[in-house]
């Protein structure tokens, strides 16, 4: 029987959540496994992942085949790596102590790396939070100066009246005009009556 180690999905839809199993090759995606070996949560950054380091590292050593993306969740736990330094003991190149002392090495390396990940995102999203914000203060001041202005128009109706005035008086001279031509018509309208 040839085993694999491959993610199984759950969560909801557009919102995808993984176990990390250890399955028979011939069984579908989401079905029949032998054993769940952690969690692999993609939607949080940096990605959440829990794996039982230690069956984790039983399945890679006796020949379980992975499929890439959990290859690359194995890698970036760190079971590759320890699976890797294992077989140099095997060979003779390196002792327990050695295994132990290298793989904490690198495991206190990765930890920096992710621990800056996270701070690097936490202050990017402070940042972009504060020209958000920004951004906002400045729309809200362009606001209250249209209604500002949109308010002032009152003074400016006080000269307003001053320049129709003007017009008013300019309006009866060409109103004359036109009433002593009204009475011009009526005129013509007697005479074409008699």
């Amino acid at each position: 029987m040839s085993t694999k180690i491959r993610l199984q999905r759950h969560g909801k839809k557009g919102y995808p959540f993984y176990h990390l199993v250890v399955a028979d090759s011939r069984a579908k995606r989401d079905g029949r496994f032998i054993e769940k070996l952690g969690t692999y949560n993609p939607n949080t950054n940096p990605a959440t992942i829990d794996i039982n380091f230690d069956r984790t590292l039983h399945w890679v050593t006796v020949g379980a085949e992975m499929t890439n993306t959990a290859r690359a969740i194995l890698s970036y736990k760190g079971v590759l790596f320890k699976n890797h330094l294992l077989r140099g003991v095997k060979k003779g190149a390196l002792t327990e102590a050695d295994v132990e002392k290298k793989f904490e090495a690198w495991l206190k390396e990765k930890e920096a790396k992710i621990a800056g990940k996270a701070e690097g995102h936490l202050s990017a999203q402070a940042k972009a939070d504060a020209e958000r914000l920004k951004l906002e203060k400045e729309a809200n001041e362009a606001r209250a100066k249209e209604l500002a202005a949109k308010n002032a128009p009152e003074v400016e109706e006080e000269e307003a009246p001053v320049a129709e005035e003007t017009a008013t008086e300019e309006a009866p001279a060409t109103e004359e005009a036109p009433q002593e031509e009204a009475p011009a018509e009526k005129e013509d309208d007697n005479k074409e009556e008699a």
